[in-house]
């Protein structure tokens, strides 16, 4: 009876053994420095069952598409007008899970080492996709080099530039390019992720920068809507907002700021 016994607990700890195996999730990110945070967020999620495999994209259209198409799990690399703008012209239904860091943007110049020495007739680079183009230009028009039109809101376009003083032109450039046209241009708004990598220091190498003080462009986890309420999620963004992972932000990424 008692080898009986054995045998079936024996037989039972087979058949659990592979409920037992890590879950895996597939996170697209941007690459750069959140590369730094997610080794240590895998690490974190590996304790919880979750076997976190990071993919790592340089471009910001193809992460969404990646997880609509079922590629992804999730994804980390956007803030909410981002998401907002993808949504209304691709139909993507993604939500946010958890906000992970925002990133003020910063504009920088080889040229000049402020903003009154941006001299008439300048080009100014600024990300072409709508929602931090637009994010751009309420940076140039907070530094009062242009103004735009009333209730734009936080997507506004180069249409809606009503005043444009210095004469300034404005060349839409893909985000990830925009560090390597400072040779090309006057002077260009950068994102945080593109400018670290390329050894530009927000705050410090920026001649104008973004207010981190109630900013809408907190970036996030996100995953298909369907996917919102599996238990995978909630580990997921336990093993971002935390305290290890918070310090980690503070002392490894320039420019960026826990937002959690």
């Amino acid at each position: 009876m008692k080898n009986r016994l054995l045998a079936l607990i024996a037989g039972a700890t087979l058949l659990a053994a592979p409920a037992l195996a890590d879950q895996k999730i597939k996170v697209g990110i941007s690459g750069g420095d959140s590369e730094i945070v997610w080794a240590k967020v895998k690490e974190i999620a590996a304790k919880d069952g979750l076997d976190v495999q990071v993919v790592v994209f340089n471009d910001y259209l193809l992460p969404n598409a990646a997880l609509d198409a079922g590629d992804l799990d999730a994804n980390a690399f956007q803030h909410k007008p981002f998401l907002d703008n993808q949504t209304k012209t691709r139909g993507y239904k993604i939500t946010p899970v958890g906000e992970t860091i925002v990133a003020p943007i910063g504009f920088y110049s080889k040229k000049a080492k402020s903003v009154s020495e941006i001299k008439d007739g300048s080009s100014i680079g600024i990300p072409n996709d709508p929602s931090n183009g637009g994010r751009a230009l309420l940076l140039l028009q907070a530094q009062g080099l242009i103004k735009l039109k009333d209730g734009v809101g936080i997507l506004p376009t180069v249409l809606d530039i009503i005043d444009n003083p210095r004469k300034l032109k404005i060349r839409e450039i893909d985000a990830a390019q925009l560090p390597r046209s400072l040779d090309d241009v006057d002077a260009a708004v950068i994102n945080t992720n593109y400018a670290v990598p390329a050894g530009l220091i927000p705050g410090k190498d920026s001649i104008a920068i973004e207010s981190s003080v109630n900013n809408p462009y907190n970036n996030f986890i996100a995953v298909r809507e369907r996917d919102k309420n599996a238990p995978w999620v909630a580990k997921l963004v336990e093993a971002y907002q935390n305290d290890t992972i918070r310090q980690l932000i503070k002392d490894k990424l320039p420019g960026q700021i826990p937002a959690f």
